[in-house]
């Protein structure tokens, strides 16, 4: 199993500025590089404290890859829907080459009734607009004079540039939530996938009709999963939870803030049960993340323990982390890292490849 870090900012200026969040998000890219963590990510959102400091992965990750040396850079996860596929495939290639070719690119297709109606996109093509944008992305990484005759974009005979530096394209993630077919068009395509996870149970069906679309495309391998948690290692549990309870509580109450849309009678072809989530989002607390397991905050034993029992019901290979939740102090979040790569990860390592 793999560890990175996931940078999704649940702040505004009230709390914190722009500039301070991100440079302590630098710092602790460079501190967890050293450490040996797998990758560094951040999302793309707008306008709302929850994500809204994140318009752009990507110039985000490019100042990572001038402070980290090992670490992967990941999109989690651009959004097609508010991006031209011309302007999207020019950047990925200027990152891939700036990073030495570290670059992995999730997509997703976004979610967040505010962000449609404020970039003047409609719901109801949600769907339509991301597979588009993938597979014309896709077309301008791995081809040369690209002509396509798109419902959302088209354009002739386009070769961009730069080319990306891994060939034919930086690796593929697609964000995939509760809907049955992202998992099994993700697998269909041998893309890997990012969740963010959900109740065990669920979340092992959605995975294994994941793997199985994966297999019967014919695939090499299984198909690769990552999941986001939450998570703070200290000493001990109850500094953990000291540390993260508040945290936790004010992020969730940021994503429901920002969902609220789909409370408002806001319906969707392509979001079918969304308003039905969101109410289950409102009644989300740090308790009820750490009992479902989606929150690890604990001792570096009691971590352990929470992510055994997480993978044995949900196999996954990559773990991306919060470990700065809503204004946690930088010195806090190095500690809780720090323990995490002493105590914890190498277990996962032993256990993978004992």
């Amino acid at each position: 199993m793999q560890f990175g870090l996931n940078f999704f900012p649940s702040v505004g200026p009230a709390e914190m500025p722009a500039a301070r969040y991100w440079q302590e998000a630098l710092d602790l890219a460079e501190h967890a590089d050293g450490l040996g963590y797998h990758h560094v990510r951040t999302v793309e959102h707008y306008f709302e404290p929850y994500g809204g400091y994140s318009p752009s992965p990507i110039v985000f990750l490019a100042a990572a890859a001038q402070r980290t040396k090992r670490m992967r850079l990941v999109t989690g996860a651009v959004l097609p829907v508010f991006n031209h596929p011309l302007k999207l495939a020019g950047e990925i290639g200027m990152l891939d080459a700036i990073s030495g070719g570290r670059l992995e690119v999730g997509f997703a297709r976004a979610f967040l009734p505010h962000e449609f109606e404020r970039f003047g996109r409609s719901l109801d093509e949600s769907r339509a607009r991301f597979d588009e944008g993938v597979e014309q992305v896709r077309r301008l990484l791995a081809e040369e004079n690209v002509t396509s005759e798109g419902r959302f974009h088209r354009f002739r005979n386009v070769t961009s540039l730069p080319r990306p530096t891994q060939r034919p394209t930086p690796p593929f993630w697609i964000a995939a939530s509760t809907t049955v077919e992202t998992f099994v068009a993700a697998g269909r395509a041998g893309y890997a996938i990012m969740c963010i996870p959900i109740a065990a149970a669920r979340m092992s069906e959605l995975i294994g009709q994941y793997r199985e679309a994966w297999r019967a495309a014919g695939h090499a391998g299984n198909g690769r999963v990552m999941l986001a948690f939450s998570m703070c290692c200290m000493p001990t549990a109850e500094e953990a939870i000291a540390a993260y309870r508040s945290r936790i509580d004010s992020y969730m109450a940021a994503l429901a803030a920002a969902a609220s849309g789909w409370g408002a009678g806001t319906a969707s072809k392509d979001y079918v049960g969304y308003d039905k989530m969101v109410a289950g989002i409102k009644a989300e607390t740090f308790d009820s993340q750490r009992a479902k397991g989606s929150c690890w905050a604990g001792s570096p034993a009691e971590l352990r323990a929470m992510i055994a029992e997480y993978e044995r019901a949900v196999p996954f290979e990559v773990a991306s982390l919060q470990v700065n939740q809503h204004g946690m102090p930088l010195e806090q979040a190095k500690r809780s890292l720090s323990l995490f790569a002493a105590e914890v990860m190498p277990h996962f390592a032993e256990a993978r490849h004992g």
